[in-house]
């Protein structure tokens, strides 16, 4: 087991790498002056000179790439011309390792960005998490244990109402109606439990993480009803009842075991692609997560906070496959030889 660990988390490293590689040849290769949107709109052509020498822009787009890296490792520091730092040393910014840029735009490292509004993509992202795997996990296999009953029909004509609607309807409805007009709860605002503690933290992701996880769950509604009733026909399972097994005990340890594995696979990436921040919920209810980060950023077509983000996500993405592999091998053996 040990081995398989290894074996997919160096591969996921090397991905990770690969992707950085793809990113900054993309945004650096091409006919792109990035120095022309750090510097700003009323910039001379030489203070562009100097911004793009700064920022190491005048390297070819390979150079700044190994640089990169070995600022991920040992952190780099902004200028990044030695000249320029020995001349105004009032302007020199350490980036510490893993250092993953720094934007003139915002006069602060893509590090310190991250930082500030990672815990809030991240606490959206885990509570509509457990609300959409908890409701449709239970309402699936209701649906499928009432197959064809006014329940069933009731569930998944409910599941696809709510994937009808975009996020931003319903956020909107939400907020509308349930705090501003009839005033059920408090008006969303982000809290920290650091500073508010956990019942204002969570109050204020209620509304936000109700909003993605409706959507989510209706998928997960349709898609564990499916899985439950392919597992229940299968000849194993009749094999158990006919043991006399309590459908109780068929349906948690061999039917829901069988239908786990595809959920997992869904569940890790739809996880993995809201911590890189749930863009349109985010704006909807105005926190300052990764999602609205990234709407800023390609605004002012801030380039080293895109690329930032863009490796941030990808290695959530990245991580989010390896555990699910490692899942997998739990869930399946079999699994842990291919």
């Amino acid at each position: 087991m040990f081995a398989y660990i290894v074996r997919r988390s160096f591969a996921g490293f090397i991905m990770l790498i690969l992707m950085s590689f793809v990113t900054y040849m993309l945004f650096f290769m091409g006919p792109i002056h990035p120095e022309r949107y750090a510097c700003g709109k009323n910039c001379s052509p030489a203070q562009q000179a100097q911004t793009k020498k700064a920022l190491g822009y005048d390297k070819p787009a390979i150079v700044q790439w190994t640089d990169f890296l070995k600022g991920t490792v040992q952190g780099r520091t902004y200028p990044d011309d030695e000249a320029l730092q020995k001349a105004a040393p009032q302007n020199v910014v350490e980036c510490p390792a893993p250092c993953l840029g720094y934007s003139v735009v915002n006069t602060a490292t893509v590090n310190s960005e991250i930082k500030t509004t990672f815990p809030v993509s991240m606490s959206l992202a885990l509570m509509a998490f457990i609300m959409w795997m908890a409701g449709g996990v239970l309402f699936g296999v209701i649906a499928a244990l009432k197959k064809g009953s006014i329940f069933d029909r009731g569930i998944v004509g409910i599941s696809l109402v709510f994937y009808a609607f975009p996020t931003f309807f319903v956020g909107l409805f939400l907020l509308k109606f349930l705090a501003i007009k009839w005033q059920i709860v408090p008006i969303p605002e982000y809290v920290s439990i650091a500073d508010g503690g956990v019942g204002p933290w969570l109050q204020g992701l209620l509304l936000p993480s109700l909003t993605l996880a409706l959507f989510f769950m209706a998928g997960y509604v349709r898609m564990t009803r499916a899985f439950v009733l392919e597992s229940l026909g299968e000849d194993y399972l009749r094999t158990a009842k006919a043991k006399g097994l309590a459908p109780r005990r068929v349906l948690v340890k061999h039917s829901m075991r069988a239908a786990l594995t595809p959920l997992v696979t869904m569940a890790g990436l739809d996880l993995a692609g809201l911590m890189g921040g749930a863009i349109i919920t985010e704006t909807v209810f105005n926190y300052f997560g990764l999602g609205k980060l990234a709407v800023d950023a390609n605004q002012t077509f801030d380039l080293p906070t895109i690329i930032g983000l863009v490796l941030v996500l990808a290695a959530f993405v990245i991580a989010a496959n390896i555990i699910v592999d490692i899942l997998y091998a739990f869930i399946d053996p079999r699994v842990r030889v291919g």
